[in-house]
């Protein structure tokens, strides 16, 4: 167990402390040994995360929850698909948090957020999340700056009710270059099966690069957690990028160890089926 939590450990931004993105290299790989080797092992972790998956989804007592945060470009989709594609559609569930409806903005910035946590039994991922109310919202000004200040606090509480009623929480920045995603930008521009991906938004996003950046490091700073601490995960490289999310996962779900339930009023060996 010691070992399962020293390869998560790598990627934890310490609670408590000022985090700094300066810190950590977006091309960094050192976590794996070798490429080829590493492709097969995530294709074993994603078995496994099934396996366990339908173990938690039986036994119905507990919930992961997988948010999956990061600047245009950074991988989210390909993470979701690499990680959990092996997984059958029974459990798991992903949620894409875009502009809020009218009905959403009629409710407080954590209504539909709270209501797209997954239940008991399930994996629920986010492909962006509540996280954005405290990073688009905070660089485009889209709120009062003293009502921004408070989310921090909240996100934590929120974050803590949901941890204390069963759901385990992993959070992970996806920590892409700037670099980088000018090449994967340029790509959705070139590549016709990839232009329906390409927003003129992009663009403007990226001009904010450094406010960006910096709204992520107070998130960061502010919202990593016992409970709930946030990995940043190397992003420039797809493949060390979705390998250390699946062994992170997969490892995630060993320690938690759902079990499937015995049965309560019938006993197996009477049964026959004639």
């Amino acid at each position: 167990m010691a070992e399962k939590k020293a390869f998560a450990s790598k990627f934890i931004a310490a609670p408590g402390k000022k985090f700094s993105l300066a810190e950590h290299d977006p091309r960094d790989d050192s976590a794996f040994d070798d490429k080829d080797k590493t492709k097969e092992q995530l294709l074993k972790d994603a078995a496994a995360i099934d396996g366990l998956q339908d173990r938690l989804f039986a036994e119905g007592k507990r919930a992961l929850l997988v948010v999956l945060q990061g600047i245009d470009c950074s991988g989210k989709d390909g993470t979701v698909r690499a990680v959990f594609n092996a997984s059958g559609p029974l459990g798991v569930t992903v949620k894409s948090f875009g502009v809020p409806s009218e009905v959403e903005r009629a409710h407080d910035y954590l209504w539909r957020v709270h209501q797209a946590c997954p239940a008991k039994g399930y994996i629920g991922v986010f492909n962006r999340s509540h996280y954005e109310d405290v990073l688009v919202v905070r660089v485009e000004k889209l709120a009062a700056a003293d009502a921004i200040e408070r989310r921090y606090d909240e996100i934590n509480a929120f974050e803590k009710l949901v941890a204390n009623s069963g759901t385990r929480i992993l959070k992970f920045m996806l920590h892409v270059s700037k670099e980088e995603q000018a090449a994967r930008l340029q790509e959705r521009v070139d590549d016709p099966t990839k232009q329906w991906k390409f927003k003129a938004g992009d663009l403007a996003t990226r001009a904010k690069w450094a406010d960006y950046m910096a709204a992520y490091e107070t998130a960061i700073s502010r919202c990593s957690t016992e409970h709930a601490p946030w990995h940043i995960i190397p992003a420039d490289r797809n493949w060390a990028r979705n390998a250390a999310i699946a062994r992170i996962v997969r490892e995630a779900l060993e320690e938690m160890n759902p079990q499937y339930p015995l049965p309560k009023d019938w006993d197996p060996k009477a049964v026959k089926i004639l």
